[in-house]
């Protein structure tokens, strides 16, 4: 894998939990490299545009969590295994775009793309986790416990969490803003305004085209970007209540946290994406706002391509018997 490789996947992974949204009863997606990803209840299908303008595709039924573990059924436990399925499949969905558009045009159009191997993902993603890490528990945490010995107020639990989130959210919106000037990321933000549009699409009721599909928005409360920003935001009163002093054990326990700043967070996106109106609902417009930056207007070729990952997902829903539900 060239260096030039690495850093693609690298960045990429880091924007995969902004890039996917996971809901179990409803169509969802995810932009990948130069495609789209589709997935319905049972089944899922990613297109991805190669080099020489060829389409290609790769389809799966799958099972889901809540039915594969019954544990997963249950409020803030079915968010763990929802993001873990929709993550697990995201990274099968960037693994087969990467093979078609990342080695497929170092090689060349007149080569075939060879399919990655899994091993060529893991350092990539360790590398990535441990970015995550760094970045948005270690950073804020460092910075507010440095700031606390110029200005003693920051050294309650209080003013330290509203410090400690608003450097997280600072961080998270400059590397998103920097990350949108790449032109890699450019078009997969755009792929990924595509993937919601034909979405929203698909859940008017209305025929699923080109023309149809575009003149919808390309922000949507179930982005995995939205459920990020409710994370931060959640964190920050969860962050007051840590009773340790110690930096250790502050670090120690946000990331013992994690876990439960993710259900806390699907259930509310869950609840405002039923009830757009709903007081609760507010918490998700950050992260509406936030999809400015994270999800560009595509062009028709990249909706087009948004749309045949759709009807491949739903064909093999079909094949299975199953039914998609539009809640």
């Amino acid at each position: 894998m060239s260096p030039r490789t690495f850093f693609r996947l690298f960045t990429h992974l880091q924007m995969l939990p902004i890039l996917e949204a996971g809901e179990e009863t409803l169509v969802g997606g995810q932009a990948v490299m130069e495609g789209v990803m589709m997935r319905a209840p049972h089944s899922y299908c990613v297109a991805v545009r190669k080099p020489n303008g060829e389409l290609a595709t790769a389809e799966m039924p799958i099972e889901r969590m809540s039915e594969k573990y019954k544990i997963f059924k249950y409020p803030l436990l079915r968010g763990l295994g929802t993001l873990y399925q929709a993550l697990k499949l995201g990274g099968k969905a960037l693994q087969f775009s990467a093979a078609m558009s990342l080695d497929g045009a170092e090689a060349g159009e007149n080569k075939k793309a060879k399919e990655m191997p899994g091993w060529a993902m893991t350092l990539p993603v360790i590398f990535s986790f441990a970015f995550f890490l760094f970045m948005y528990k270690f950073v804020p945490l460092f910075l507010v416990t440095r700031l606390a010995r110029i200005y003693p107020v920051f050294e309650g639990r209080v003013a330290s969490a509203l410090a400690d989130g608003a450097i997280r959210l600072a961080i998270f919106l400059v590397l998103l803003y920097a990350l949108s000037k790449m032109k890699d990321m450019r078009r997969m933000f755009e792929y990924h305004g595509a993937e919601h549009k034909v979405v929203f699409n698909f859940e008017s009721g209305e025929p699923v085209t080109v023309d149809n599909a575009q003149r919808f928005t390309t922000f949507h409360p179930r982005c995995g970007t939205s459920f990020l920003v409710v994370i931060f935001l959640l964190a920050i009163p969860m962050y007051a209540l840590i009773p340790f002093t110690g930096f250790a054990g502050k670090l120690l326990a946000r990331v013992v946290l994690i876990p439960l700043l993710i259900g806390l967070s699907y259930e509310l996106i869950f609840y405002a994406a039923k009830r757009r109106g709903s007081l609760l609902a507010l918490l998700t417009k950050p992260g509406l706002w936030t999809q400015r930056i994270t999800t560009k207007p595509p062009s028709d070729d990249q909706a087009a391509v948004a749309i045949h990952a759709l009807q491949g997902a739903m064909a093999l829903e079909k094949s299975q018997g199953g039914q998609l539900v539009i809640a």
